[in-house]
């Protein structure tokens, strides 16, 4: 058997928090250029992306965000990785456990990926040579650039990784780039029916609502 590379998404798969930053985007959008906008919304065009392709889709929509914007948007995240925040029950059993080297690559950008690890006291599973960040590519998912970065810098070929998410950017992403592409959808924002078949639609087989049968899936991939 091959040996292979795990990469990671973070939020959504290490700890449900996609919601709880789209929802601060939603929140502060509203409140500064009165968009009335409702959770669905924020999420077609703010979800599973990095903070620059969020500008570059508010910018398309005539929003345009300043630096302002952007450091109250870091305020309250930052309230919540330091008071409500938890991993997804089951994953640090897997980053124990597993045979599999792994990694992390995801959209957040690199100073807040790293509290929330702190938060979560992860940052002991993913050492800083093996955090990969939406700043490190030119373009963010659905581009496979970052996973296939990631797998550049592990020495590993596309085919021998696997990637675990739960947006449709980051699975499209995890597709482009010629990987294994497992979803995770055991989050509040994905554990539904619905989006189950999003998910399928967009030709991911692997599917998984809770940690335990994704372990058991990974240790025979």
């Amino acid at each position: 058997m091959e040996n292979k590379l795990i990469i990671w998404d973070f939020d959504g798969v290490i700890a449900d928090s996609e919601h709880l930053w789209i929802r601060n985007w939603q929140d502060l959008l509203n409140e500064k250029f009165g968009l009335n906008w409702d959770f669905e919304t924020a999420v077609k065009y703010l979800g599973g992306i990095s903070p620059q392709t969020k500008i570059e889709n508010l910018k398309k929509l005539g929003i345009l965000i300043n630096d302002d914007f952007l450091t109250e948007i870091k305020k309250r995240d930052w309230e919540i990785i330091h008071t409500d925040f938890k991993a997804i029950e089951g994953v640090e059993n897997i980053l124990k456990n597993t045979n599999k080297k792994y990694c992390l690559a995801t959209g957040g950008n690199r100073d807040k990926t790293l509290e929330k690890l702190k938060a979560l006291d992860f940052k002991k599973y993913f050492p800083d040579e093996e955090i990969f960040t939406a700043e490190q590519v030119k373009k963010g998912k659905p581009a496979p650039d970052l996973f296939l970065y990631a797998a550049e810098k592990n020495g590993f070929k596309p085919k021998n990784c696997i990637v675990v998410e739960d947006s449709l950017p980051g699975l499209t992403a995890g597709l482009a780039a010629g990987m294994t592409t497992a979803a995770f959808i055991g989050s509040q924002m994905t554990d539904n029916q619905s989006y189950e078949q999003k998910v399928r639609k967009l030709g991911v087989d692997n599917i998984f609502r809770n940690m335990k049968k994704l372990e058991s899936w990974l240790n025979n991939e």
